[in-house]
């Protein structure tokens, strides 16, 4: 029995399908080192982030605290600045108030020297020495009730050391009258009777010019 005929197949294949790319690994290692490379920049990135935020954190927290601690200064310092404002008003208004009563004192006191002044007893006689001297005791003795009760009115204010103590004359007179009233009458320019002596000092001067 003949043997049948064996048929061989050869397959030719191509040296480039055998062939691995020579350069693939490398390939591959610049991949991962690229991604990698890439991966540290993004850690980078956000550490840097990281910080930024921490250092803005920590900004406003100081800039915060700064705030409160300006706030308190402020509120401290507007309720000094309000209590002086307060208090200079007050002794701005009293020392005007004893400016005042000053004034009208001193214009008091100028007639009342005048007054004083003119009188010569010198010139009296033995017929009219009874007249003139009851009427010159009488412009010495308002002009004395006078000058006590405004060193009892400002006794205790700084022009207290003008006028000295005052009498105990005049210590009785401010207990009795007060001194808010006597105040209130200096002020208006009607302390001391100015007015009353005024008319009486005139009246007493033309009939001491007789």
């Amino acid at each position: 029995m003949a043997t049948p005929a064996e048929h061989t197949h050869h397959i030719r294949l191509r040296s480039t399908q055998m062939e691995m790319p020579a350069n693939g690994g490398s390939q591959n290692q610049d991949d991962y080192d690229h991604k990698l490379k890439a991966a540290q920049i993004e850690l980078d990135r956000i550490q840097q982030e990281r910080e930024e935020l921490e250092r803005k954190k920590q900004e406003l927290e100081e800039l915060t605290g700064r705030k409160r601690d300006f706030i308190s200064q402020q509120v401290e310092l507007s309720e000094k600045l309000s209590n002086s404002l307060t208090l200079i008003d007050r002794e701005i208004f009293e020392i005007r108030q004893e400016c005042d009563d000053l004034e009208q004192c001193r214009i008091c006191f100028a007639a009342h020297l005048e007054k004083i002044q003119k009188i010569n007893p010198e010139n009296w006689t033995r017929d009219n020495l009874h007249d003139k001297l009851e009427r010159a005791t009488m412009v010495v003795d308002i002009a004395t009730d006078e000058y006590d009760q405004a060193a009892a009115h400002f006794q205790k204010g700084r022009s207290g050391a003008i006028f000295g103590a005052p009498s105990k004359r005049s210590r009785q007179a401010a207990k009795t009258s007060g001194d808010s009233d006597f105040a209130m009458h200096f002020r208006n320019g009607l302390a001391f009777n100015l007015p009353i002596i005024i008319l009486g000092g005139i009246a007493l001067l033309a009939y001491l010019t007789k």
